[in-house]
Order: structure tokens, then sequence, then C-alpha cells
């Protein structure tokens, strides 16, 4: 705790600085709209269309691929990506419940107590299996017996299946936990469960699992969950030694598991650290009495992010990125998965009642809407880089593009380094966060953009397919793979940013509900409702 003292003391001195900054790094002018109460525009015709979309792949896989993970819509074929429990459908389950898609609810229903978490062929990962499935199942038990449950007929017997399921799974998963630090395993096996032998995990494997399992916890009574998952949480929040964090609350991305000691100092806003600062903010959102710590971590992360790591290109100076970094060095490439920032930074500046995160965070939203608006297809690419407008040019870690990508970048700000698209929600997802924070149409109208987009290109045979280069022509061909998380995530964020409102919307006037997971599943708020108070876990002192 005497770390986070003196962290707090260093973040009280240097807030307003900070927050200063922010504004003017802002690359709009404007002045941020009233978010507290926006105006929202439902279009319901926009939302149909993405139910239609929803249907079609969901009629897809459940023709082709049930019950295997993930439907291959060229070859009307399956693969079984995430050990064959149906990944889906356990990720397309709440998406059908907010679209109110009884039919697909009630087979999806129907499969949940029929999946044996006992047993796959292939290597668990803790991580994923935690997002999707677990998180799924969570989010589908908190809809049916909160918001939804006078809209359904279910018997206690079958809405206890899914939590049921969830109990078993996370049994099964907890066995990643035994090691001499408690940090987990990422890399697992079943039939028995047993770990393989990772001697390291990562800052996003290891922190994106606190609010699935402490929602359990709170769920069942049981605090075994909540202790498991917060004690390795402990390891980020408590970072060492010295290299591990270049800057103050941004850290690398590899601990020891045998010590906690951190390996590197390198990281950033993208895959593999990306939603542990993602989930510092949203688990003082599920409960703010028992994780202030965590939203502290949070505030210093974001601070040092616009202190440290703002980068303009040189060619299109009003677009703002966030720079990688390794040690103090910092590096001009990001990706679509760093796209989530913007929403991360608005829903922060939401919680907090801090206006400069917000409109730091559309500042992001808008230079990442500008990767879509900049290829051909009009789909962000996977990965992209720039040159720095303040680092001298050309040096080791600020070099030109290549010469075939001058005029790219000239013209849009970025070039690419990896063109595909794997159906990625993060570009949509900060949308709707920039959406619900301002009622602003302009939002709704880029991920109409996005939609069709990626209707136009991404459609074929029996579902959508990622891509192969998102600045050829046609995405440049298909890769004939659907992600589970097209279900989960793109549909969701797309159809919620045109629809009515509803408890499980995000909202700008601190009336939260729900918060979602990494995977867009939306997790019930605990708001003093659970039990945890009897073993009092989640305060510090495990």
């Amino acid at each position: 705790m005497h770390i986070l003292r003196g962290a707090a003391a260093l973040l009280a001195a240097s807030h307003s600085v900070v927050l200063a900054a922010a504004a003017e790094a802002s690359a709009s002018d404007q002045k941020l709209p009233p978010y507290r109460y926006p105006k929202y525009h439902p279009d319901p015709k926009r939302a149909n269309a993405v139910r239609q979309a929803f249907r079609l792949s969901w009629d897809g896989y459940y023709k082709h691929a049930f019950p295997h993970d993930s439907l291959r819509p060229v070859s009307n074929s399956y693969e079984d990506d995430r050990n064959g429990w149906g990944a889906s459908a356990v990720d397309a389950f709440s998406t059908a419940l907010i679209m109110g898609e009884y039919k697909i609810i009630d087979q999806i229903l129907r499969y949940i107590p029929h999946i044996n978490f006992n047993q796959t062929e292939s290597e668990v990962s803790l991580f994923e299996t935690t997002i999707r499935y677990l998180g799924g199942l969570l989010s589908a038990y908190d809809l049916i017996t909160g918001p939804l449950q006078r809209y359904f007929n279910y018997t206690d017997h079958q809405t206890r299946a899914i939590l049921h399921q969830a109990r078993c799974l996370a049994d099964n998963l907890k066995v990643a936990f035994d090691t001499p630090t408690g940090i987990p395993d990422n890399n697992l096996f079943f039939g028995p469960p047993r770990k393989k032998g990772s001697t390291s995990n990562g800052v996003a494997t290891i922190g994106t699992l606190v609010l699935e399992w402490t929602r359990l916890s709170d769920l069942t009574g049981d605090p075994q969950y909540a202790k498991l998952s917060q004690k390795a949480e402990r390891y980020l929040l408590h970072p060492r030694p010295a290299l591990g964090e270049p800057f103050p609350g941004l850290l690398g991305s590899s601990v020891n598991l045998d010590t906690g000691l951190f390996e590197n100092g390198a990281g950033g806003w993208g895959g593999g650290t990306d939603s542990f600062y993602e989930y510092l903010i949203k688990m003082y959102l599920y409960d703010c009495h028992r994780f202030g710590h965590y939203r502290d971590r949070w505030v210093l992360a974001a601070d040092s992010s616009i202190r440290y790591l703002i980068s303009h290109p040189t060619t299109r100076p009003d677009l703002t990125f966030l720079a990688m970094w390794r040690n103090r060095t910092l590096h001009y490439f990001s990706e679509h998965l760093a796209c989530f920032n913007g929403g991360n930074f608005i829903l922060g500046g939401l919680t907090l009642d801090e206006p400069a995160y917000v409109q730091f965070g559309l500042d992001l939203v808008s230079s990442c809407y500008a990767t879509y608006a900049g290829t051909l297809t009009g789909i962000g690419p996977e990965l992209f880089q720039w040159q720095d407008s303040t680092t001298p040019l050309n040096a080791t870690n600020n070099p030109g593009p290549p010469g075939e990508q001058k005029r790219l970048y000239d013209r849009a700000g970025f070039w690419i380094t990896n063109g595909g698209y794997q159906l990625r929600p993060e570009v949509i997802e900060s949308f709707y966060y920039a959406y619900r924070a301002t009622g602003e149409k302009k939002y709704q109208e880029w991920a109409w953009e996005a939609f069709l987009a990626v209707n136009a290109t991404c459609r074929v045979g029996s579902g959508y397919s990622s891509l192969a280069d998102v600045n050829k022509l046609e995405g440049g061909g298909w890769t004939d793979f659907q992600e589970s998380f097209w279900f989960a995530e793109v549909m969701k964020y797309t159809y919620l940013i045109f629809a009515e409102d509803a408890p499980w919307q995000v909202r700008a006037d601190h009336e939260n509900q729900f918060v979602f997971n990494t995977e867009a599943h939306p997790i019930r708020i605990a708001g003093g409702r659970e039990r945890y108070g009897i073993w009092g876990y989640g305060r510090g002192d495990i």
C-alpha cells in the first residue's frame, strides 16, 4: 500500500499539469460538448441492418460449423480454434440477448449445459478462455437474471445451468494460478487440468482476468476466484524492478512466474499489454469501493501516456497516435488492436469527470478513423507506422516510409506494415464510446461507413471472412475464417451505436448498470449488491 500512496502523491502533484498538456495536445480547438447529458439519436433502420448481418453470419455458423468454434465461410466448414467448446455460440450469446434474437438465444441456451469443459484436444489459453467463454457465460447470466428477466420464461434450472458451467470452467482453469507467485501460467492442458510449464506470462494475459473472476465470486459467494485473479494483478499494480515501469504507470510486457519480477521494459497500448490498462478503469467502474487503487494506476498510466507518448505524423500533424516504447525509447507504430485506446480514455474521462481525458480520447478516435478512411477498402490495417514530427527525421527509431508507400503516407499520415483485417472491433468500439460520450451523429456516420465497408468486402459464402490486405482491391482475398469475436464485438458495438437506450448501454451520467469486458460481454456492475463484504477480498489485504 505504501507504493500506491507514493504514486497517489506524485499523481496529485502532477495531475493538473498533465491534464493541461492533454488539453493543449488536443487536435481539436472545439469545446467539449456537455457530456454529462448527451442527446442520442437511435436509428432503427440501421440497427436492423446490423441485426440482419448478425442473423446471416449466425445462420451460416449454425448450419456449417455449430457446435464447433468458428465458421470457415468460403469453404462452408469449421475450425476448432478455441478448444472445440463452441466459441462462436458463447460469444454470440450476449449479443443475441441484447438484440432480442429469441430463436438464436434458445439455440444457444439449449447448448450451454452440454458443453464438456473437462475435455479438449488442444492447448487452452487462460486469457482467451476467460474473456470469451467465462465472460460470455457470466454476461448471459447477468442479462437473463437482470434487465431481461421479464422477457423470458426460463426456469431456475435453465438459468442456473449457465452459472454452473461458468464455475465448472473456472474450476478447471484455476490450476493456472498454482505457481510460486500466484501469477498464472497462461498455457494449460485439460484432461486432467495441468499447466504447460511456462516460465513467464504477459501483462495483458495476467491483467485481463480480474473482472470475470471477481464477478464469478460475487455471483457464487465463493471468494477463491477473485482472490486468485487479484493476487496475480498485485504484481502489475506494484511492478518490480524499475526496468518494468519505464514511465510512471506504463509497464513492460513480460513477468517471471517464479519471482514476480518484470523481464523487460517494452510495451504499448497494443496487443500483449492493452487490456491490462483497459481493466484498471473498468474495475473501478465495476466497484469503486473495492478498486480505488486500480483507478489510481489507470490515471498514472493515462497521464504518462499524454505526457510521454503523444506523436503526430510529419505529413498529418492533425492526427494523434500513441507511440510504443522499449525502455524509454519510443517507436512510432501502432495497430488496429491499439485503437481501443480512444474509447478507454473516453470511459475514464466519463467515470472520473475529467473532460480532458474525454477530449484526448476523441482525438485518438478521430486518428484511428483516418486509418479506415485512408485505405482502398475503407477498413483499417492490422499494423501501421508513421514518422514522428518531433523526433529527428531518419533517426534509428524514426525512419521514413518505404518508397512504394510514400504517396499513401503523404496523403493519409501512415503507411501499412501489415494490411490484414481479422474482423477486429477496436475502431468501431471507440466510435461507440465517442458517440455515447457526446451524442454527436458523426460517430454514428463513421460506424455506418465502417459497417458498409466491412459488409461490402468481408461478406462471402455463408458469412464474413477476414481479409488479406485492406489496401488492395476486394481486400486482397479472403482468409476463409470468421472470428468468434465478430459476434461478440463487431456486431454488438455496431448495433448499440444505433440502438435505443437500454440498461447495458454506456452512460455519461454515472448511472451505468453494466461494464463491458474486453470481449464486449456486458458484466453487471456490483453496486454494493454482492456479498463480498463477508470476506473483504479486493481491498489489498490478500
